[in-house]
């Protein structure tokens, strides 16, 4: 889904940029930013817990800690 929408407000974004709507096109670029960055963080997650060896990955602690669901 997040490659989905990430695709879109790129492809969006790139459009209004063309056509001069600059306020527009900055807002669905960074729409797109954001989708990217949750993106990369769940296929670098997926392959931390899929191998086992989450020592090597890129993700700081401060990030993670940030976006973590919380258990009870």
């Amino acid at each position: 889904m997040c490659l989905i929408i990430t695709i879109l407000m790129l492809a969006l974004g790139v459009q209004n940029l063309i056509e001069g709507h600059y306020n527009m096109a900055a807002l669905q670029l960074l729409m797109a930013a954001g989708f990217a960055f949750m993106l990369w963080r769940n296929i670098r997650i997926t392959h931390c817990e899929r191998t086992g060896n989450c020592s090597g990955c890129s993700l700081p602690g401060w990030l993670t800690n940030l976006f973590k669901s919380k258990e009870k």
